[in-house]
């Protein structure tokens, strides 16, 4: 939960900080695995990208907050799942009602055909990545590491999306970061850089929201 200084101590400003954090309290109070959830909703609630009857995959599921939002936006009256949302990451998730969940690393072709397999050919309206790398605490490598993911969910997203599909995905401002942005212009006919309140503001994290395939035949 915490993070540790040198000396193996958790850091108390940090931990402060946590516990004090209004959307920590506000995703304990409504039941989210964590404050990343406000992420996704408050993005979502400026683009209306999630809507019921929606295919959905979820890259770095893991605990499973946007999962979550992902099925309260999915469900229809009744409380049943009007759609569909499958889930991957590399760290076991419990599991979300309704939610499909693969585990293995998206990085690794022979995850990806399984993801493939369970899509079985059928095209996606949305994709939302908050894949992140394990940081090393130098800024530019974790950076270039995070382009990395993100250009991964962006060649997916290209191959699976539907015409108006949509891509979100999570981004570090630094090495790489403009690269990133020029492959989502490639791709998408309108992209848009989000930093949602929830996202901290000494956090170099930036979400791109890219809509509408460029060239949706290839």
């Amino acid at each position: 939960m915490g993070r540790k200084g040198k000396k193996g101590k958790v850091d108390r400003a940090w931990l402060d900080r946590h516990v004090n954090d209004p959307y920590v309290k506000l995703a304990q109070q409504h039941g989210y695995r964590s404050r990343a959830a406000y992420k996704l909703r408050l993005i979502d609630d400026q683009e209306r990208l999630i809507r019921p009857g929606m295919h959905v995959v979820d890259l770095g599921s893991t605990p499973g907050a946007w999962c979550q939002v992902l099925r309260e936006r999915l469900t229809a009256p009744g409380g049943r799942l009007n759609g569909r949302i499958i889930a991957l990451d590399m760290l076991p998730m419990e599991p979300v009602a309704d939610v499909e969940f693969l585990l293995g690393d998206f990085r690794e072709q022979a995850v990806l055909e399984e993801l493939e397999a369970l899509l079985g050919g059928s095209k996606l309206d949305l994709v939302v990545s908050d894949m992140a790398p394990n940081l090393s605490g130098v800024a530019a490598a974790d950076a270039a590491r995070m382009a990395d993911l993100a250009e991964l969910a962006l060649e997916f997203s290209a191959a699976h999306l539907k015409p108006e599909g949509a891509l979100v995905a999570k981004c570090f401002h630094g090495s790489g970061y403009s690269q990133v942005v020029e492959g989502f212009k490639r791709v998408f006919l309108k992209v848009a850089a989000r930093k949602p309140a929830a996202s901290r503001s000494e956090s170099s994290e930036t979400f791109l929201v890219g809509r509408g395939l460029r060239d949706p035949g290839r």
